[in-house]
């Protein structure tokens, strides 16, 4: 057994400190240590992009990093966007323009435009296309959450 190793970050605003395994995977960290579930673990190889959460603004796969490369750094997980009653633009226009189906991938897409909208406000259904190429999505056939990047960039 490996000896834990403190660690300091910020989550979602909140400055957190905790010890852990040297070896934990920042998706294990966000979700069993810290119990934000909305960072989902698809195919824990980088590939599906269900765990993209944002590292100091950037969309990173939380799978592919481990908890301790986080002390110092920023994180924003989906949490960070909304909740229910007060959605993200970008939330709302998944919903109104039928973005999700059974939503398991809902929040690594949330989490990849975000950053893009606000580098790319006003982006073609092309460019959206290739911005969003590195998220898996088995339920639908990607229109609808085309649909719902160029509203929630019309409506941003």
């Amino acid at each position: 057994m490996s000896q834990k190793v403190s660690i300091t970050t910020t989550i979602n605003g909140e400055t957190i400190t905790k010890k852990v395994e040297p070896r934990l995977l920042l998706s294990d960290f966000i979700r069993h240590e810290l119990g934000l579930t909305g960072t989902h673990v698809g195919c824990e190889h980088g590939v599906c992009g269900a765990c993209t959460i944002l590292f100091d603004g950037e969309p990173v796969r939380s799978c592919l990093m481990l908890a301790i490369q986080t002390t110092g750094h920023d994180i924003q997980t989906v949490e960070s966007l909304g909740d229910q009653d007060n959605l993200h633009p970008i939330q709302q226009a998944f919903h109104e323009a039928h973005g999700l189906q059974c939503g398991f991938c809902t929040p690594g897409f949330l989490m990849t435009i975000k950053p893009y909208l606000e580098q790319n406000p006003n982006p073609t259904e092309a460019e959206v296309r290739e911005a969003l190429s590195g998220n898996l999505c088995r339920c639908t056939g990607y229109q609808h959450i085309v649909d719902a990047v160029l509203l929630a960039a019309k409506t941003s």
